[in-house]
């Protein structure tokens, strides 16, 4: 526990500052404080709290602000995001298939008082997504492995050259759930460039340098 309330101190102190408005304060603190309150309890398909971070960091670093998350679970990533994106101007879709995990999310969107920057969806991903206008210049991959080729295929035509395309459990390991094969794919674009972030549960991180 203490080792879980030190990496979210950390994680707080470590945001870029910049100058906010009341009205950013408001939602930081609520964040702040709804993140500390249920700090251990993601089990449910969620990310931790370090993918979490890295997640809200490129979104901040590089100003996105229209942002996909495909695979909602009940809302631990989508609330980092949403974070990023209220400092961004921006705001989130994202899209989960069971409805019980949907509800939830939508109750921790609530009281993380990050709702106005969510737009979640309960649809199966694999309909939706390709229907999607987009355009979009950060997205996240965090729902049925099987699939996540699938997903990037349907979606790369709507991301932004600069943008960002990642992708959850995946890393340079061999083993059960590096998902090299799909690994070896993103680094075979010519007009991406992909790192490994080995932190966390290890995450894909796919720049877009030029439409195809």
């Amino acid at each position: 526990m203490k080792a879980t309330l030190f990496l979210l101190m950390a994680i707080f102190t470590a945001v870029p500052g910049f100058s906010q408005s009341h009205d950013q304060a408001e939602i930081d603190k609520k964040v702040r404080a709804f993140l500390n309150k249920h700090s251990g309890e993601w089990y449910d398909m969620n990310v931790p709290a370090k993918d979490g971070k890295l997640l809200h960091d490129l979104i901040l670093e590089n100003n996105y602000q229209r942002a996909l998350e495909i695979g909602t679970s009940t809302g631990h990533s989508s609330i980092w995001m949403a974070w990023a994106l209220s400092k961004t101007g921006g705001k989130l879709i994202t899209i989960e298939l069971d409805e019980k995990r949907h509800k939830e999310a939508l109750k921790n969107f609530k009281e993380a008082g990050v709702s106005d920057f969510i737009d979640a969806r309960l649809a199966d991903a694999h309909v939706l997504v390709p229907k999607l206008e987009g355009p979009f210049d950060f997205v996240f991959s965090d729902a049925d492995k099987t699939w996540y080729r699938n997903y990037f295929l349907a979606v790369d035509p709507k991301l932004l050259v600069n943008g960002c395309y990642t992708t959850h459990n995946v890393s340079d390991r061999p083993g059960y759930g590096s998902n090299s094969d799909y690994l070896e794919f993103l680094r075979s674009l010519p007009n991406y460039k992909t790192s490994v972030n080995s932190e966390g549960n290890g995450m894909s991180i796919s720049y877009k340098t030029a439409d195809r």
